[in-house]
């Protein structure tokens, strides 16, 4: 924190118990509610549980000329077999892949056998992370997810992260370890590469605001700003990072600028 930047405003954009499918289909397309289908659970991606809808970010970056690239690294994915992962297994949950729910990517109806779903996706770990990076393979929007163990929420996990017990303190412990474990060198790559680290949670435990971290070259280092964001402020904010439309949706939500020093254009 004392590196970048830090909202004390960073508040929900669903509902109270709306799970945390919704809220990553939101990181991606600015809305849980399409003409086709409107996210309310945490269901795998299947032909009822996806959307055919295109106005969606890594479509856009697709669609510029040239091209910009994304890549999804998630812990806990078996990609051995190099598949689109559609459907969770293990530590990997689905539900916190929002890339798998859009069928322009994953297929109609979504399938494992989606060679351009499988191709954006990795399996996360910290040593192959830091081997793409020291090979400078890094794509143009990197989101990594940890997995049911290390994402302070828990499951049945050997950190002691219990879900539904009253371990909250190791959940914590758990994730802030494995963000220990993976940040430093992360930070070390955008310091030279001029890029931006962005760390959200999907959404609060209970009402009231949710941490959100931003870190990189440009940023206001020890910072706390007070504006109102919401996950709409963070497809805004990469939208005109990556120059592409910024959806009608999300045109009135406040971007990330307040974080960036005087007189850099974001």
């Amino acid at each position: 924190m004392a590196q970048g930047g830090h909202a004390t405003m960073y508040g929900d954009v669903l509902a109270a118990g709306i799970p945390s499918e919704p809220h990553y289909i939101w990181l991606e397309a600015g809305t849980n509610s399409f003409a086709d289908h409107t996210f309310t659970n945490d269901d795998d991606a299947s032909a009822r549980n996806s959307t055919s809808a295109t106005k969606h970010l890594v479509t856009q970056m697709a669609e510029l000329q040239p091209p910009k690239t994304w890549r999804a690294y998630q812990e806990g994915l078996d990609n051995s077999t190099g598949a689109c992962p559609i459907t969770s297994g293990g530590q990997y949950a689905a539900k916190h892949d929002p890339f798998v729910f859009f069928q322009d990517v994953a297929g109609n109806p979504p399938s494992k056998n989606t060679a351009l779903c499988a191709e954006h996706h990795r399996p996360y770990s910290a040593n192959g992370l830091k081997a793409d990076m020291a090979a400078d393979d890094v794509a143009d929007y990197t989101f990594i997810t940890p997995d049911l163990c290390n994402d302070m929420h828990g499951s049945l996990c050997a950190n002691g992260c219990f879900f539904g017990s009253v371990t909250t303190d190791l959940c914590v412990k758990a994730g802030s370890e494995w963000m220990e474990s993976i940040v430093p060198s992360i930070l070390a790559y955008i310091d030279e590469h001029d890029g931006l680290l962005m760390v959200v949670w999907d959404e609060p435990e209970s009402s009231g605001a949710q941490p959100f971290l931003i870190l990189g070259p440009h940023v206001k280092p020890g910072y706390a700003s007070d504006v109102k964001f919401t996950h709409s402020s963070y497809l805004k904010s990469l939208q005109k990072i990556m120059g592409v439309e910024i959806f009608d949706h999300v045109a009135e939500a406040n971007d990330f600028s307040d974080f960036y020093e005087k007189g850099f254009k974001f």
